[in-house]
């Protein structure tokens, strides 16, 4: 085994990006329960708060955005 290499039988942590990709499919509400149960039982609890907050400030700013599009090109009136 070189030392790239990695042992068939380890698993590799998620990164925050697998973590952000994780939470972003738990607010579209869709999963596949198998992997589910696989990812939750690897994700990094800190990771999945800090993604979770990510994930609604981004949420919210597109609402506001999308409100502040809406109302400022008249379309309300």
């Amino acid at each position: 085994m070189s030392g790239g290499d990695v042992p068939s039988g380890s698993v590799r942590k998620p990164s925050f990006l697998d973590t952000m990709r994780t939470v972003a499919w738990s607010f579209f509400g869709v999963r596949r329960s198998k992997d589910h149960e696989r990812e939750t039982a690897r994700l990094n609890p800190v990771h999945v708060i800090a993604a979770g907050v990510l994930g609604a400030a981004l949420f919210v700013l597109v609402l506001v955005l999308l409100v502040n599009w809406i109302v400022g090109s008249g379309a309300m009136r």
